[in-house]
């Protein structure tokens, strides 16, 4: 317990948790009136306020671009699958976008998932133990009479309890700025959730109604599994790159790519197995598109799960065996 305090006062003073509050308190407030000025704009169009009137429109609209020849191919799967999302929304009379505070920490933490968030884990983790070697205090911490595994635990610990705070924070503020501005209702209404995505056909025989404080707290579940295997990876850099900047760098670019990948790589099978490729665990729950064929929640599950366990041990025996000497 004394090594956790020990790291946690450390991260605590390295003003890496602050930071990443103050981006949150930053671009919450931007993504709350962007949407504000969205729903304003789609009132000036349709010159209404019912859901049915703009999401008939969209339904149509794709259902037009389906027959063009200009739109690829993996367009097209993707707009006949949210035809088949909206024409069941409509059917069932649910309105999937209902505007107030628990839809918007809905809809955010669904889309900061796959990078936003990572993003602020990178930040957390990317200096537990190569910020010792930049310091010089990497000497100091192994010469102690504890065993090297025990200080890794210590400092893995302290990651995830930050990682958590994240999360919980996101979610915080996020219902706190939006419901300022949408109201703080919203818990109880119904969400459509158990879509299965077969090809460019969604199967609904699974398909049921969840409130919506469940299914957000389903959505942070997911949010924060995709978070730690990213810590883990985080911090297995952090023990083999000595340098800060290089191995932030590092994670940095995998994130990136990881983005682009996703909206390039439907026809590569083996990306599938990439750890980039499936943090977006939230899409799942809402019916959405695989980036690869084939793709499933426990399958994405597994592949995040592998690589964090592989990226611990390679932290572990690394940590275990490594010359402070030099």
């Amino acid at each position: 317990m004394l090594l956790i305090q020990n790291e946690t006062i450390k991260m605590i003073r390295k003003r890496r948790f602050l930071v990443a509050v103050l981006i949150l308190l930053i671009l919450i407030p931007i993504f709350t009136y962007a949407q504000m000025k969205s729903a304003e704009n789609l009132r000036k169009q349709f010159g209404t306020e019912d859901w049915r009137v703009s999401m008939q429109q969209k339904v149509i609209d794709y259902t037009n671009t389906l027959s063009s020849n200009r739109v690829p191919e993996e367009w097209k799967k993707w707009r006949q699958v949210q035809v088949q999302l909206m024409q069941y929304s409509l059917d069932h009379n649910i309105n999937p976008e209902d505007p107030n505070g628990v839809t918007f920490t809905r809809e955010f933490v669904g889309n900061a998932v796959s990078l936003f968030l990572p993003l602020l884990v990178v930040l957390m983790a990317a200096d537990l133990v190569s910020g010792e070697h930049t310091t010089g205090t990497i000497k100091l911490l192994l010469t102690r009479p504890v065993r090297r595994w025990k200080i890794l635990t210590s400092k893995l610990v302290a990651l995830f309890i930050f990682v958590s705070l994240i999360i919980l924070c996101t979610a915080t503020l996020s219902y706190l700025i939006s419901g300022f501005v949408f109201g703080y209702r919203g818990w109880t209404l119904p969400v459509l959730t158990g879509f299965t995505v077969q090809g460019a056909d969604v199967d609904f025989s699974h398909v049921h109604t969840v409130p919506q404080w469940l299914y957000l707290f389903m959505e942070f579940g997911l949010a924060w599994f995709s978070c730690l295997a990213v810590a883990c990876l985080t911090l297995m850099v952090s023990v083999l790159v000595r340098s800060t900047a290089a191995g932030m760098g590092i994670m940095l670019a995998a994130l990136i790519a990881g983005t682009i990948l996703v909206n390039m790589v439907s026809t590569w099978q083996s990306a599938k197995y990439l750890f980039v490729v499936n943090l977006q665990t939230t899409d799942y729950l809402r019916g959405s598109l695989p980036p690869i064929e084939g793709m499933n929640l426990p399958f994405s599950l597994m592949v995040l799960a592998a690589w964090a366990v592989v990226g611990l041990m390679i932290s572990y025996i690394v940590f275990s065996r490594k010359d402070i000497l030099n």
